[in-house]
């Protein structure tokens, strides 16, 4: 008898583990199915509550399948196993299936549709189609395996159900951490889920293996309870209506504590995947709580109800934590180092924040479902009652999401959604104390109605989310806005994002989305425009200037609607649609006034509250002209738009001579995973350039064929396009031109270096590691700073590999370079036009506002040493200031200004008294600034052959002139032998920075394609 004590004690801890493996593998299912279906329906509100419905329906639907069914059947483990099975076979299977149906879709049927409309139900109808059957099976697992269990150990039933509800919950709370932050980055959304498929077709082995010899016996009242249960039809529906409110109740916290809690610790997809984790935590240790007492209490529908009111008295308090939660985040941003450790610990911090607002009414909700399951079997309805609690809860959780997304969040908002679902648990509670105490102690249910009462009255009237602190972003920075110089003049939580309209003392009006900065505008003075405007007008205008003949373009993104109002100032476009996810970004958008005012005014505008894939997909345009502007890459679901996906998608809806032209931030980002972008990008698309917005925006502008982008000086004829230009500086196209980066014959090898993967919805690079990067406050500047280097290394490659004839010149005329401007080149082009004439025309010594102080004592001490000859006997500091003069001006002025700069200095009587080395080096700037490529070779190698204790700076200086050189001349493996023996000396043996990855990358075999 011990013997065979021991072994049932072994059966029950393996099928305990059994199910909490099971559930680690459901909350997969449930992550990548979601993943997917968002893919192929769209990361809009409506999209994101069809896809759970469609997963937790399918679930309520297995649940009462099996509470119908499974008292018909003799082994309910075997049944379960085959269910585990089958899922795990459906899973090997999913990708192939969902790429094949998902592309037929696309290519075939969708374009035979036509009308919006039936294209979204063919969507859905297939969506449901992929999902709902392994989804049935899934709700069938928990009734399946509790009421095994429950056969097999009859004698505790209550603490049966409570210890499977805390396995798999805590095996999805951890799934959800182990497939978001490891799997779905190392194998991909397909690998990913061929895991949880192997986990259950193992699940499905071991416990068929257990299965056999066990003796199930059936639950009592489970053949016999139709005439019994009829005479406690109230109690009965009673407790399923329970059930199905307190799902509903559960799912309006957890959409609402998402939307509070992304404000503090952000919005990207780890930060999602750590609040479900939470969440599931806490009912997890609900449910194990639970376990230790059920059997022994006496009155548990009694008990339940004051659960139910406790739950909801929580629920409210969340409210009063929340407000505390964002000074917790701002001490972690604060005294967590900025490293790859910090990093780990600001997870931690998040989850550790989640847990505390979730936790404490997660657990009580945790103790609901084995609750009323035992209450049930209690009242003899046997067996049947495990699927059918789980039915209607799964039921409630669908409601409750619909309701809370759709209804409770736009017209409630955070605290009205949260005090809503407070609302319905202390009422359920009530009932159920009402009904199950007896009239002596009627003062017991009437007592918990006033606490509840007066606990939502005092919340609705005494708590007040500070919506300033909400919108600060205090994830990113660690600080909040002040009120003495930031107010918030609109705020809104919408269906998919919480939007604020912030103004700020200096004029500037900011649109914020969960805690973000997407666009901002100096309504209170034009003429000082913030560095997001120019991104945004320049996102209108170099489209318009490389497709001067364009008739229709497509927004995706609103932001603050300046990008489409630049665009309707031509009068070539007949049409510019505007698509948005957010209902709220449009309405918030109206507060800019005049500088966006033609997406509203004008009726060749229109705007379209829908997902940008969703929306190309369903109504089957082509556009001349796509310019995307989405938020940030690591906001979650924002990465699909810079996915090979999306460009083979978004290519279908250009015309033959269309271009996109993307936004893409060089801040909060890395250059390996800007690699990973433009690398999607080239599957699809023939050529692309890079143009620099300003020091922190980069604009892609990418076109199907291969021909090189010319910019077209008519948009300088549309005087409204005109005047939103000159704002920056942009009077003439020179001024668009010298914002060219590079295209993608010259920066193709350099990002093919890094060896990034091309970022991909199944194999989301960018996705998980964006977020990492914006912590470390990582930065890609480099790449939009190549143009401001101190040898014209972009101008006179770029003039090579485009085969042109001559020497390289930059270009000659800059109308609106000054002295301050968002884009370093403009300022750097400024300096040294001063510098020039300076030395050419005599004017006096340029102010403090031009150029640095150190830069005016160079040229000064250059005009008094070199030209005018004075103290030629003193020290040799002119030197130095000659070197410095020349990177600030060899790069940055045309070859024929340099010619006469340094012919200047040449003819000087002063140049007989320099040393030879001096006269050498002269010889190299003049060289350099004539973009002469064998004499900047030839120059260049003779000064580091002839002194080998160059400072690092020199050094640096002549190797990229004559790698430069090398490689302009057709000769790459002279540049490679050049850095493999004075690369590491000029790098101090670290990677080399970017400038001289493209160099080495181009002078690598195969570099220069």
């Amino acid at each position: 008898m011990a013997e065979r004590a021991v072994s049932a004690q072994s059966l029950r801890i393996i099928l305990l583990i059994m199910f909490m493996v099971s559930g680690f593998s459901g909350l997969i299912y449930e992550s990548v199915w979601g993943r997917y279906l968002k893919l192929f329906l769209g990361h809009s509100a409506y999209a994101q509550t069809l896809v759970l419905a469609i997963f937790m329906g399918g679930m309520a639907l297995g649940s009462w399948l099996s509470s119908r069914y499974s008292s018909r059947w003799k082994n309910l483990l075997r049944w379960y196993a085959v269910t585990e099975g089958i899922i795990g076979l459906f899973g090997l299977v999913f990708h192939a299936l969902f790429d094949a149906v998902t592309n037929l879709a696309y290519t075939t049927i969708m374009p035979a549709l036509g009308e919006p409309i039936t294209v979204n139900v063919l969507k859905w109808t297939l969506s449901a189609m992929l999902i709902l059957p392994p989804s049935i099976l899934l709700g069938m697992t928990f009734p399946l395996m509790s009421a095994g269990m429950i056969r097999i150990f009859p004698q505790v039933p209550g603490s049966s159900i409570s210890l499977l509800y805390f396995a798999n919950s805590l095996g999805a709370a951890v799934g959800v951490l182990v497939s978001g932050f490891f799997l779905v980055g190392r194998i991909g959304l397909p690998g990913t889920i061929l895991a949880a498929a192997l986990i259950n077709i193992v699940v499905a082995v071991v416990v068929w293996f257990l299965s056999n010899g066990v003796e199930e016996q059936a639950v009592p009242g489970t053949d016999s309870t139709e005439a019994s249960a009829s005479l406690r039809l109230w109690p009965n529906a009673l407790l399923l209506l329970v059930a199905l409110f307190t799902g509903l109740a559960s799912f309006v916290y957890e959409i609402g504590w998402i939307r509070m809690l992304s404000l503090v610790l952000g919005s990207s997809t780890h930060a999602f995947e750590i609040m479900l984790s939470a969440f599931l935590a806490g009912l997890a240790f609900g449910g194990l709580w639970i376990k230790r007492r059920i059997e022994r209490i006496n009155e548990p529908t009694a008990y339940l109800g004051w659960i139910q009111v406790i739950m909801g008295l929580l629920a409210l308090s969340t409210l009063v934590v929340y407000g505390q939660s964002f000074e917790v985040m701002q001490a972690t941003m604060r005294a967590v180092a900025k490293t790859d450790q910090g990093y780990v610990v600001f997870n931690f911090a998040s989850h550790a924040i989640a847990l505390v607002v979730m936790f404490p009414a997660t657990f009580c909700a945790g103790m609901t479902l084995p609750l009323i399951t035992f209450c049930l079997l209690k009242q003899g309805v046997g067996e049947k009652s495990i699927g059918s609690v789980y039915a209607a809860n799964t039921l409630g959780a669908i409601i409750g999401v619909f309701l809370a997304t759709h209804v409770g969040m736009p017209l409630l908002g955070l605290k009205g959604l949260i005090t809503f679902g407070a609302g319905v648990d202390m009422v359920v509670g009530v009932v159920l104390l009402w009904t199950a105490l007896s009239a002596r102690r009627i003062h017991v249910p009437a007592a918990a109605a006033a606490v509840s009462l007066v606990a939502l009255l005092v919340t609705l009237v005494g708590v007040h989310l500070d919506t300033l602190k909400m919108a600060s972003g205090v994830y990113r920075v660690g600080n909040f806005y002040a009120p003495d110089n930031a107010k918030n003049v609109y705020h809104k939580d919408g269906k998919t994002a919480t939007i604020d309209l912030v103004q700020f003392d200096q004029g500037v009006l900011s649109i914020i989305t969960n805690g973000k900065p997407d666009a901002s505008i100096n309504v209170k003075d034009s003429s000082k425009p913030v560095s997001d405007e120019e991104t945004m007008v320049l996102s209108g205008a170099i489209p318009l200037a490389v497709h001067s003949s364009a008739k229709t373009a497509a927004v995706i993104g609103m932001g603050s609607g300046l990008t489409s109002h630049v665009l309707l100032t031509s009068d070539t476009l007949a049409r510019v649609d505007t698509i948005e996810i957010e209902e709220a970004v449009v309405e918030a958008a109206r507060g800019f006034g005049p500088r966006v005012e033609r997406v509203f005014t004008d009726p060749r505008s229109r705007v379209f509250i829908e997902d940008a894939k969703a929306f190309f997909s369903t109504h089957n345009k082509k556009y001349d002209i796509i310019a995307s502007e989405p938020s940030n890459p690591w906001v979650s679901g924002v990465s699909s738009l810079f996915s090979e996906e999306f460009y083979r998608l978004v290519s279908r809806h250009l015309t033959r001579q269309g271009i996109l032209v993307q936004w893409f931030q060089a801040y909060e980002i890395n250059p390996t995973l800007v690699a990973s972008v433009l690398q999607a990008l080239t599957k699809t698309f023939g050529n692309y350039a890079i143009f620099a917005a300003n020091d922190l925006d980069m604009l892609i502008v990418a076109s199907k064929g291969y021909s090189p982008f010319r910019l077209s000086g008519a948009v300088f004829e549309q005087p409204a396009l005109a005047a939103e230009l000159k704002r920056h500086q942009v009077t003439t196209v020179a001024d668009l031109e010298v914002r060219r980066i590079g295209d993608k014959r010259l920066l193709h090898p350099l990002f093919a270096s890094f060896g990034a993967p091309a970022n991909s919805d199944y194999f989301p690079f960018l996705d998980l590691r964006a977020v990492k990067a914006r912590f470390l406050q990582e930065s890609a500047g480099e790449l939009l700073h190549l143009r401001t280097a101190s040898v014209p290394v972009v101008e006179i490659l770029s003039h090579s590999l485009n085969g042109e004839l001559g020497d390289a010149e930059p270009i000659s005329k800059h109308g609106g370079a000054g002295p301050v401007s968002q884009y370093q080149k403009m300022v750097a082009m400024y300096r040294a036009e001063t510098i020039k004439n300076y030395f050419l025309g005599g004017r006096r010594t340029p102010s403090s506002l031009t150029m640095p102080a150190s830069l005016q004592k160079d040229i000064e001490l250059l005009k008094v040493r070199l030209l005018d000859c004075h103290a030629r006997h003193g020290t040799n500091v002119w030197f130095h200031s000659l070197f410095r003069v020349a990177r600030a001006i060899n790069a940055h002025l045309p070859s024929s200004d340099l010619k006469t700069i340094w012919n200047q200095f040449r003819s000087s009587r002063c140049h007989r008294n320099m040393t030879a080395s001096q006269q050498s080096w002269l010889s190299m700037y003049q060289a350099v600034g004539s973009r002469n490529p064998g004499e900047m070779v030839r120059r260049a190698e003779a000064l580091l052959r002839a002194d080998r204790k160059l400072s690092t700076e020199r050094l640096r200086y002549l190797l990229s002139a004559a790698m430069t050189g090398h490689l302009a001349l057709g000769q790459p493996e002279r540049s490679l032998e050049l850095w493999t023996t004075y690369g590491p000396r000029a790098s101090g043996n670290k990677p080399p920075d970017l400038l001289f990855r493209m160099l080495v990358a181009h002078s690598l075999p195969r570099g220069r394609g």
